[in-house]
C-alpha cells in the first residue's frame, strides 16, 4: 500500500455514486433552504465574497476604479459588511495595495488558469506576489498530474508552493468541473488538504462548468472528515458562475448544513464573484442596486 492509499482508506468514500450524491444534495437542500433563505444570511454572504476581477482587459484604471468602490462602500452601504477580499492578477497587487484603505485581504491566483507550467514559475510568483502585497494565494492543483494519478508529484508541489506562501493563505483551485467522478474530487480535496491549503476551492471561472452543488457537497464532507481526524479546520472557496442571491444561498445552505455554523464567516467560507454582490445588495435593500 503506497501512502496515498493508506491516506484515503481514512476517509469514507462510500455513497459516491453521482446519483445518489445528487439525490443527497437535493434533499439537504430540500430539507434546508428556508432556513437560510434571510436578510441575516444575504448579509453574512455578502462578507465572504472574495470580489473577483481576473479578466483578459483588466486594466490599471479598471482595477483602481474597483478599489475605489470598495473603499467608498462603507459610506453607501454604512450598515452592510463590505467583502473579504479584492482578488486581481498578480500584476494588479501594487495598484490594489496602493489604493485600498479598508481592511480587505489581497487575493491572487497563482499557475492560472491551467497550471501547465514549471513549478519553479510557480514559486517564483507566489513568492513576488507576497512580496508585492499579497496576503491570499489561489494556486491551480496540476490537473495533469492529478488525472494521471501521480500524486505524488502534486502532493509535494502544493507542499512547495504552500512554503512559497510566507504566511499568506493557500487556497488550492481543484477545478471540479473537469472532474466528473465524485471519488475523484474527494481525491484532490483530501490531497490539497494534506499538503497543508488553507482553503479548498472549487473552480477557476475559466472553463465551461463552474462550481455544482454536488462538487460543495463532497468538498464539504471531506473537510469535515479532515478536521475530525486532523484537529484542523480548512475553509471552503466556491467559484465558478456563482452570480445570483437564491444560487449562492443553497453554496451557503450545503456548507452549513454539513460543517455548522462556525465555518460560515470569512475565516472559513468564500465565494468567488464578480456579480453576486449587486444582487445581494438587491435583496437585502428591496430594490435594484448596481454598486459594482
Amino acid at each position: 500500500m503506497d501512502r496515498f492509499d493508506e491516506l484515503f482508506s481514512k476517509y469514507d468514500f462510500s455513497n459516491l455514486e453521482k446519483d445518489k450524491v445528487t439525490l443527497e444534495v437535493e434533499r439537504l437542500i430540500a430539507d434546508n433552504f428556508k432556513i437560510y433563505n434571510i436578510n441575516a444570511v444575504y448579509s453574512n454572504i455578502l462578507s465572504c465574497i472574495d470580489l473577483t476581477s481576473l479578466n483578459s482587459d483588466d486594466t490599471f484604471a479598471k482595477i483602481t476604479s474597483l478599489v475605489d468602490l470598495v473603499n467608498g462602500f462603507d459610506d453607501e452601504f454604512e450598515i452592510m459588511p463590505h467583502p473579504a477580499a479584492i482578488c486581481v492578477y498578480p500584476s494588479f497587487i501594487s495598484t490594489v495595495k496602493d489604493n485600498l484603505q479598508e481592511d480587505l485581504d489581497i487575493a491572487t491566483v497563482v499557475g492560472f488558469p491551467h497550471s501547465n507550467t514549471f513549478i519553479e514559475v510557480k514559486i517564483a510568483e507566489v513568492g513576488m506576489s507576497v512580496m508585492e502585497g499579497a496576503t491570499e494565494i489561489d494556486v491551480v492543483m496540476p490537473l495533469s498530474q492529478f488525472c494521471s494519478q501521480n500524486y505524488d508529484e502534486v502532493y509535494d508541489e502544493l507542499v512547495e508552493i504552500k512554503s512559497a506562501c510566507q504566511g499568506a493563505k493557500l487556497k488550492v483551485i481543484l477545478e471540479t468541473g473537469l472532474l466528473d467522478d465524485p471519488v475523484l474530487i474527494k481525491k484532490a480535496s483530501i490531497i490539497a488538504m494534506a499538503a497543508g491549503a488553507d482553503f479548498i476551492k472549487t473552480s477557476t471561472g475559466k472553463v465551461s462548468k463552474g462550481a455544482t452543488y454536488e462538487a460543495v457537497y463532497v468538498m464539504a464532507n471531506a473537510i469535515k472528515e479532515f478536521n475530525e481526524l486532523n484537529n484542523r479546520k480548512v475553509g471552503l472557496k466556491v467559484a465558478g458562475g456563482v452570480s445570483d442571491t437564491p444560487t449562492a444561498v443553497k453554496f451557503y445552505t450545503i456548507v452549513a448544513s454539513i460543517l455548522g455554523e462556525e465555518w460560515m464567516n470569512s475565516s472559513l467560507f468564500r465565494i468567488g464573484t464578480s456579480r453576486l454582490i449587486n444582487n445581494l445588495l438587491s435583496s437585502l435593500a428591496g430594490k435594484e442596486i448596481t454598486y459594482f
